[in-house]
């Protein structure tokens, strides 16, 4: 099983997701062919009502805390409630464009 797909399952057992994305990213930037190693993450969760989007992080964070000390360079985190991600039309930012060389 791939980074990707890891962290999509870890995810989505430990929360109760009402939409979860994971992308690979690692492409983007300037990584050899084959490296997982940048993710966006976009988790639509009632586990996220009434928390600061710090504290929403930290919930992610303390779930990938193993990707994250092995195997994770970058983690993009777009953690929304139902509600907030209705008012957004149900779309995440775009990902910048990558400053250390992503463009080849």
């Amino acid at each position: 099983m791939g980074m990707r797909e890891s962290i999509f399952r870890k995810l989505d057992e430990s929360l109760q997701n009402d939409f979860i994305a994971v992308t690979d990213e690692s492409h983007l930037h300037n990584t050899p062919p084959g490296t997982e190693s940048h993710f966006k993450v976009v988790i639509v969760s009632e586990a996220f009502q009434g928390k600061m989007p710090v504290k929403r992080h930290q919930l992610v964070y303390a779930l990938l805390a193993d990707e994250l000390r092995k195997q994770i360079h970058a983690l993009a985190l777009h953690t929304y409630t139902v509600e907030e991600w209705q008012a957004r039309d149900q779309h995440a930012p775009a990902t910048p464009n990558c400053r250390g060389g992503g463009n080849k």
